[in-house]
């Protein structure tokens, strides 16, 4: 079993990261995607997420690293403006060069952009103007879409969670193609006609 990890932080977007880890852990009743979500903090201090949730991590930073992760996961907060996150910023990185994905939502894209590690790689985030307070490098490579994943670095607007969640699942490879297209279109449609192709893509057709 694979760890995922999932930073929280104070004011976190409790919302942003939903559709991403309720598949990673459970991707189908009964189906296992061969990773879990584990919750990584500064330290294991309870966090306050924007709605209201308690949070105690169960892991800090200093007990991650690149190799013994498939995942790091930022969701948007207050917070990604200030130093405070500088300890995940450098951890990003460390993942970023070892080769393990990094999935940032909403202001945990500026953070990304603070790092330095938008600067060579397309991008997108909730509007161009909120990366430029970074002064980051990287305004020529940003693009209005909402979600993009450009060497394992992928980034999202506020408003694309479901899209961010189809980015980082297809980068995991936890759906086949298929599966992962009826997914998306189950949620971001409501069309039965995706939920029917999803089941017989776990194999559970009405013939089954």
């Amino acid at each position: 079993m694979e760890d995922v990890h999932l930073f929280v932080l104070d004011t976190m977007a409790d919302w942003e990261p939903g559709f991403a880890i309720a598949a990673i852990n459970r991707p189908w009743p009964g189906v296992s995607s061969g990773y879990r979500v584990r919750t990584v903090g500064q330290d294991k201090t309870p966090v306050r997420s924007m709605g209201g949730l308690t949070i105690v991590p169960d892991l800090s930073l200093s007990e991650i690293s690149p190799s013994g992760s498939a995942m790091l996961i930022l969701p948007g907060a207050d917070l990604w403006s200030d130093g405070s996150t500088d300890p995940v910023l450098s951890v990003a990185k460390e993942f970023v060069a070892a080769g393990v994905p990094v999935a940032a939502i909403c202001g945990a894209t500026l953070g990304l952009a603070r790092a330095g590690l938008l600067d060579d790689r397309l991008h997108t985030s909730n509007f161009p103007g909120l990366l430029d307070s970074s002064g980051y490098g990287g305004a020529a490579h940003y693009v209005q879409e909402p979600a993009v994943d450009d060497r394992g670095v992928i980034t999202a607007s506020f408003t694309a969670s479901l899209e961010f969640a189809r980015l980082v699942l297809a980068r995991l490879g936890i759906f086949s193609t298929t599966a992962l297209e009826a997914w998306y279109g189950l949620y971001k449609t409501g069309n039965p006609a995706c939920y029917v192709e999803l089941m017989e893509a776990f194999g559970h057709g009405q013939d089954n």
